[in-house]
């Protein structure tokens, strides 16, 4: 049975919004493997709000990430479809930007800040150089990487470059951040310390941002709201209203996660305990 809880009231009434910045309506998604045809999700509708922080959570193999792409322009519904402020999504665009998990996402012969100046210039979104540096230090100096501008995507740990992606992804000012697990391949230390930075950085500037992760405890943490996605195929299980992060941090957050993780797992250990019965 699927819940939903979930509305833009979460927010401040300074911060929330009437209308969906993102709409996702029925939208099913398929891809080729191996000349398989696999179903990534089935029929998935939700709407993200103007500074949502929204999650999208569910265990490896739901079609979160490949929802993520579709939303980012790189993979076509087979059914239903995805509008940004009502108009239909049909290819990439600067009013999305995504950060993956990947470290590699840096273009290696370019500095630090050259990486963010890059697609300010190509894109026209800084209609000169010293706009688009302005604007790219401006963001460095968000993220703390203001004494790192000058240098190379090498000389960095794994979470200066996803800070790098962050701040070039938020120099461009979408629309809507899309970020793919972007701690996922970090430490536990460093992704705790990348999660606060995060909040910090949207309690600043009230960005809106699309987070897709498989971790209960850090959809907690980072989101306002939860969309909770069925294993494979990923279909909507459930749509939550956050926590504040006092109540996160403590013991009301246990309790949400072991909640979510019935919600999640409940119906496959009855099917266990029905198999081994």
């Amino acid at each position: 049975m699927n819940v939903m809880l979930s509305s833009p009231s979460t927010l401040a009434p300074d911060v929330a919004s009437s209308q969906p910045i993102l709409d996702i309506g029925d939208v099913t998604l398929q891809y080729t493997a191996r000349h398989l045809s696999i179903l990534a999700t089935y029929k998935v509708s939700a709407q993200v709000f103007e500074a949502d922080r929204f999650v999208l959570l569910g265990p490896s193999g739901c079609g979160k990430s490949t929802l993520l792409k579709a939303i980012g322009g790189f993979h076509k519904p087979s059914e239903g479809e995805i509008r940004l402020r009502g108009r239909k999504v049909t290819e990439p665009g600067p009013d999305r930007m995504m950060v993956f998990q990947e470290f590699d996402q840096l273009l290696p012969w370019k500095t630090v800040i050259q990486n963010v100046i890059f697609p300010l210039i190509e894109s026209g979104k800084a209609k000169t150089r010293k706009e688009a540096e302005e604007r790219a230090r401006h963001y460095l100096d968000k993220v703390n990487l203001t004494k790192f501008a000058d240098n190379y995507p090498h000389m960095l740990s794994g979470g200066m470059k996803q800070r790098v992606a962050i701040a070039r992804g938020m120099a461009m000012e979408p629309d809507i951040l899309l970020m793919d697990e972007p701690f996922a391949a970090l430490d536990a230390l460093t992704r705790v310390k990348m999660q606060d930075e995060l909040l910090e950085l949207w309690d600043d500037t009230h960005f809106t941002v699309l987070f897709v992760t498989h971790s209960i405890a850090e959809a907690i943490k980072i989101g306002n709201r939860i969309l909770l996605l069925s294993p494979h195929p990923g279909q909507v299980k459930a749509e939550l209203n956050g926590l504040c992060r006092a109540d996160a941090a403590g013991p009301k957050g246990k309790a949400f996660e072991r909640d979510i993780h019935d919600m999640l797992f409940a119906h496959k250990a009855s099917d266990e305990v029905r198999h081994h019965g």
